[in-house]
């Protein structure tokens, strides 16, 4: 495994994503570093990675605290989180990218005072039951994240499909981006403007749909060994 030349690839990736994308839109590459070693995010970090994703509060505890480069890489939290470990995920993260119920983003509220915590509403555009997340719809419950003080939310997210279906990934990826408008003619002046969508295997088609941060984990770093 060559980071350098995986790394080099998946921003090539990107880029040619974006010229055939109609939306000519920034895109940043989150590179998912579940399971993998500090030397590992630091090498990213150097090769031009400045966002990292972790989705398990345990594991991060002690990795974050090692990185030498803590204080100048982003850390998104990206996976399901308890609202009993709120709290500790603060201290860590610098944004939660899957808010996926009114509960947890009450409780992201209030554990926020004074400092806005910064978020994307997960969305499930799929309507897979195993996933997590808002259903694409205007609900009071949803819209109600966006009235919540100390909620600085910046955009949405979802997960495309388990499928091998172009059209289908697509699909979900479309309806991410035709919601987040919708929620825009509701919102007034504080508009969303980031889409997370995208992971290893569709992250290309992500950034043609429009997507502005893609996730990437065994893209960069190959299969995880557990």
């Amino acid at each position: 495994m060559d980071l350098n030349q995986n790394v080099k690839l998946v921003f090539d990736k990107i880029n040619d994503a974006k010229k055939r994308s109609p939306h000519n839109q920034n895109v940043e590459l989150i590179a998912a570093t579940k399971t993998r070693d500090i030397l590992q995010i630091q090498t990213c970090f150097e090769l031009g990675i400045s966002s990292i994703g972790e989705n398990r509060i345990q594991e991060a505890e002690k990795k974050l605290k090692e990185l030498p480069s803590f204080n100048s890489i982003k850390k998104r939290f990206i996976g399901h989180l308890q609202t009993n470990k709120v709290n500790k995920c603060l201290r860590l993260f610098d944004t939660i990218d899957s808010v996926d119920t009114l509960k947890l983003a009450e409780k992201i509220d209030s554990s926020s005072n004074p400092q806005k915590t910064e978020c994307l509403i997960e969305i499930n555009t799929s309507n897979e039951l195993q996933k997590k997340g808002f259903k694409p719809k205007l609900s009071k419950e949803l819209m109600s994240c966006f009235s919540l003080e100390n909620l600085n939310i910046v955009g949405l997210m979802t997960i495309g499909p388990h499928t091998t279906s172009e059209k289908e990934i697509r699909d979900s990826f479309q309806a991410l981006r035709i919601f987040k408008d919708q929620i825009n003619q509701e919102l007034g002046e504080n508009k969303l403007t980031e889409l997370s969508m995208g992971m290893s295997n569709d992250f290309e088609l992500g950034v043609e749909e429009g997507s502005t941060m893609v996730r990437v984990g065994t893209g960069i770093f190959g299969p995880r060994k557990y």
